[in-house]
């Protein structure tokens, strides 16, 4: 699945509720993808996995950390040491680190990096504009099983809201909606959640 893609498939949630119905596919579909952008709003990241490498920039934390979006490997990382707002200086895989360290949190594998740390002699610039570029494939190996259950709960109770005594005529922000102040949802994706991180 790519960067944006829906975190289950139509046929996962007509499975789930036994669905048979042509005409229960769209509204179907419409729930998923407002759910897995609410586990997305929720979490403050999203789960699939990009293609290919591509760059981003970033203003570091201080001169010895910088935090980027999720990523499961890394190409390239650059500096703009000069303020001049071109990334000329090139580091060294040794000029850095990536943590968390072996994908592993709280016991667990499978997590993507998402803070980079200076080591050795060198230090990350500290400006007012961006004054990092890291080329990446961003985003995480596979998605983990409690997010696509929560994205299967949610989308659920979103399909279902066509029954309640008002309707719905659309879905909007109910997928951030049903992850939020659901306590099975939440409590799920409590551990994925972080703080969005602000992309050049």
């Amino acid at each position: 699945m790519a960067l944006g893609d829906d975190y289950v498939l139509l046929s996962d949630m007509e499975n789930r509720l036994n669905l048979t119905r042509a005409e229960d596919r769209t509204r179907l579909a419409e729930a998923i993808t407002a759910a897995s952008r609410g586990v997305d709003k929720f979490c403050g990241r999203q789960f699939n996995l990009a293609a290919a490498p591509t760059a981003r920039k970033y203003k570091p934390f201080s001169h010895a950390t910088v935090h980027v979006d999720d990523f499961v490997s890394i190409t390239s990382l650059k500096t703009d040491d000069s303020n001049v707002g071109t990334f000329g200086s090139t580091w060294s895989t040794v000029d850095y680190e990536t943590s968390p360290l072996n994908g592993v949190v709280d016991g667990e594998p499978g997590w993507p990096f998402w803070r980079i740390e200076a080591v050795g002699s060198r230090c990350f610039p500290c400006f007012r504009r961006a004054t990092i570029e890291v080329t990446a494939v961003w985003g995480w190996a596979e998605i983990p099983a409690a997010v696509k259950e929560a994205t299967l709960i949610a989308a659920e109770e979103i399909f279902k809201l066509r029954d309640t005594p008002f309707g719905i005529g659309g879905y909007g922000d109910f997928g951030i909606v049903r992850v939020r102040d659901n306590p099975f949802t939440s409590r799920m994706l409590a551990k994925y959640q972080r703080n969005p991180v602000l992309v050049a």
